[in-house]
């Protein structure tokens, strides 16, 4: 049975709900008033994260040294991944689950554009801040972690054998020189840009997207795709178990395979790369507490901890002053791994997502 909102007030008030329908019509009023003024003073928020290995990292690097820092908690939330329909329902019923949230561009854009917004401005600032690269920072969020969509391939089914190795995505697509099992993700999301990128268009111009152009370059590969994967961690068992030679997917899933014992390589040459930031939901009474815990993880020393558990890059460059070399060395923002990567562009997709997954969900299936 759903409780009505008289009940979860009437508990946290102590009081039963009996008792609280007794209540004069003047202070019925004004409960939702208190209510949303006792929310504001708990010295507590909740963050959503995407779990898996971001929950360790992040408590490390950030939840618990925060608390201990400041007294106020700061507890993550595993969330789904690009939650925009979760953070909406609960901004128009002002029921907030999470206070803020780590999300990519392409998820704040959609947040931020819709009717009225779903995500505030931040008006945060520090030294940190100011001196994060541009490209990570906006006036809604502000970047984390950087990811990269790169290709993974097994050693054992190519320099073991004294085959050469695949090298670029127009290797990934020409099976008659580097045969082997292929995977490839079952949304338009990389796919597009990895099949342009096949086809010859410089990662520097690909956007806008050639629609056209991708699909009559995916036709050519179709048939030769054995697994198309829906998740990443589906991709790390499949690169793991062999079950599969060849396989686009994130820098961390691939990495977490080869940390495993699987015999597999990163190819760093064409990725495609985004951001994750903290962003604040858009009315909830914690919001300044929010603002002090973005101040908080921004630091780059506190970046570094959370490179231990997660494959991803920290979005400040002084943290690598504290990661060690062997680690920074398989991070996307490490200067060696950063030569020809390509940011997605989250506005074009925010613009052509839904319509274009329709015509390759299509496409995947005729």
């Amino acid at each position: 049975m759903t409780k009505k909102p008289s009940d979860n007030l009437a508990g946290n008030l102590g009081l039963s709900r009996r008792h609280l329908l007794k209540l004069t019509g003047a202070a019925a009023v004004v409960a939702p008033l208190y209510w949303k003024q006792a929310s504001a003073a708990e010295k507590k928020i909740f963050i959503r994260d995407p779990g898996g290995p971001y929950a360790p990292g992040f408590k490390e690097a950030f939840y618990d040294p925060f608390t201990k820092a400041t007294g106020i908690e700061a507890i993550g939330l595993q969330g789904q991944h690009e939650p925009t329909s979760l953070i909406k329902a609960m901004v128009d019923t002002k029921t907030y689950t999470w206070d803020m949230a780590l999300l990519t561009p392409a998820a704040v854009s959609q947040l931020r554009d819709t009717g009225e917004g779903y995500v505030q401005k931040l008006n945060v600032d520090s030294p940190h801040i100011q001196s994060t690269p541009s490209e990570y920072v906006s006036d809604y969020s502000i970047g984390n972690d950087v990811f990269a969509t790169i290709m993974a391939y097994r050693t054992d089914a190519f320099e073991a054998k004294g085959r050469k190795a695949p090298a670029s995505w127009a290797d990934f697509f020409d099976v008659e020189n580097f045969p082997g099992r292929r995977a490839m993700r079952k949304h338009p999301f990389d796919t597009i840009e990895q099949a342009l990128m096949a086809d010859g268009v410089a990662p520097a111009d690909l956007y806008p997207l050639d629609f056209d152009r991708a699909f009559k370059k995916l036709d050519t590969i179709k048939e030769h795709i054995s697994v198309w994967w829906t998740g990443g961690a589906q991709t790390s068992q499949l690169i793991k178990s062999g079950e599969v030679d060849i396989c686009p997917t994130w820098n961390a899933r691939a990495q977490a395979a080869i940390d495993d014992g699987a015999p597999a390589k990163i190819v760093w040459d064409q990725h495609l790369w985004s951001s994750e930031g903290w962003a604040i939901l858009k009315g909830t009474p914690k919001a300044d507490m929010c603002r002090e815990f973005i101040k908080f993880a921004v630091d780059p020393e506190r970046q570094a901890v959370f490179t231990k558990h997660l494959g991803y890059g920290p979005t400040h460059p002084k943290a690598y002053d504290y990661i060690p070399a062997e680690r920074a060395a398989i991070l996307p923002t490490a200067p060696q791994n950063m030569g020809s990567r390509q940011q997605i562009d989250s506005n074009f997709w925010a613009k052509h997502k839904d319509k274009t997954a329709e015509r390759f969900n299509n496409w995947v299936i005729s």
